[in-house]
């Protein structure tokens, strides 16, 4: 893996966006022009050095920000595509493999926020100036809805749909918000600063004006998992720690097994991508806080100080089943009970003010990263279906994505999918 960013081809009679929009006046530039445009501008600000702090490399067989180490912060979005025009839709992409390289590298989109045409808008719109990369990772995955929607191949890519990028079934206690899933591509920004995050999903907003807008986006702060377990274990909103037992992103053989996609599964250009499924799940906390200390245990399956497993004394203690209540979260979720399917989980809490009822609207941001949903995400939430700690949880929003492998020098996002 190497932090150079990758290069897209541009022609030689390529003008920066913001020198076409000083000679035009226009506010919008159309597709093939505005892509040329915007790459233009990034090679020429990527090729200055960089003082980022932090920077994860973009480049590399898988995406980063998934078995990469948890960042602090999250800002998810969901985009609805809104073009019919595939060559549309393949330069942005190619427009925003370039931008999310440059801010993953602690520079800034284009031509940057300010030094521009003064009677255009800038490139980039200037909130992370001076900010360092802080580690910010961007992740992009196709819907089911990209593939076909109402019975429409709307790209030409029906046929391309991998067989295990399925429509999440109804499970039980969903009360799903249609304005809160789905989305024709997602995006997620993990950094530890949240508004280096803010600022990444905001510029790749304003770059896709006319082909992509914004469906539904979430915020989320810290971390509830954890993909370094030499680190100390994050604890989620009920106050206990989340994620003992996750998937460590150092572990190849387990993330070749139930994390990466193979050539194999059915859809060779998902080849060392993966599948996410995303849950907004709201919980019920002023309900959870009357709680005894006792239940709270019981309905987890391990003590609140520690972290330790029902009849055990250490937090990575091996879990004995059948020392837990038969409907504790640990036992219900754990690969034992599933037979051995493993997820790779990157959740964060949520606080996003009150229902109108004096409520906290407040829980957990549930990502969660596999090779196959069917063998994965599917059967355990099924299996959940009996935990006791429903009681004090709603899943209210839900997606599915194709997450595709890394960019490869010179190329872009979407590259194996689309071309």
């Amino acid at each position: 893996m190497t932090a150079e960013r990758p290069e897209p081809a541009r022609s030689a009679g390529c003008v920066s966006r913001r020198r076409l929009l000083g000679l035009s006046g226009a506010g919008v530039l159309a597709g093939a022009a505005a892509g040329a445009g915007l790459m233009t501008a990034a090679r020429a600000q990527g090729d200055r050095p960089s003082a980022a702090d932090g920077a994860v490399p973009f480049v590399g067989r898988h995406q980063a920000g998934i078995a990469t180490p948890v960042q602090d912060r999250v800002h998810f979005a969901a985009f609805d595509v809104v073009t019919e025009d595939r060559a549309r839709l393949v330069g942005l992409l190619k427009d925003w493999t370039v931008a999310a390289a440059a801010m993953t590298a602690g520079r800034p989109a284009g031509g940057g926020a300010v030094g521009g045409v003064a009677q255009a808008p800038p490139d980039d719109t200037g909130e992370a100036l001076g900010l360092p990369a802080s580690r910010l990772t961007l992740t992009i995955g196709f819907g089911p809805s990209l593939f076909e929607a109402a019975g429409k191949d709307r790209f030409g890519l029906k046929d391309r749909r991998p067989p295990a990028l399925v429509d999440l079934p109804h499970f039980a206690g969903d009360n799903l918000d249609p304005d809160r899933g789905g989305g024709d591509i997602a995006v997620q920004a993990c950094a530890d600063d949240p508004q280096v995050a803010v600022h990444a999903i905001r510029n790749l907003a304003r770059i896709g004006f006319g082909v992509v807008r914004v469906r539904w986006s979430q915020l989320g702060f810290g971390k509830t998992s954890s993909t370094t377990p030499d680190q100390q274990t994050p604890r989620n909103l009920m106050g206990f720690k989340d994620g003992t037992a996750n998937i460590p992103g150092t572990d190849t053989a387990l993330l070749d097994r139930h994390v990466w996609a193979a050539a194999g599964d059915g859809s060779e250009w998902m080849a060392g991508g993966s599948y996410l499924v995303a849950r907004r799940i709201r919980m019920h906390i002023e309900t959870w806080d009357r709680a005894s200390l006792r239940e709270q245990e019981d309905l987890i399956g391990r003590d609140k100080g520690e972290g330790a497993p029902y009849g055990r004394t250490r937090e990575r203690d091996p879990v004995i089943l059948d020392r837990m209540p038969r409907n504790a979260h640990v036992r219900l979720a754990h690969p034992a009970s599933n037979g051995g399917a493993r997820i790779l989980r990157r959740g964060y809490s949520f606080t996003d003010g009150t229902d109108g009822l004096g409520r906290l609207d407040a829980g957990l941001f549930f990502l969660a990263y596999q090779r196959d949903p069917r063998t994965g995400f599917i059967p355990l939430q099924r299996n959940l279906a009996t935990d006791a700690l429903n009681e004090y949880l709603q899943h209210v929003g839900s997606g599915i994505w194709a997450c595709p492998p890394g960019v490869g020098q010179g190329g872009h996002w979407g590259e194996g999918l689309l071309g």
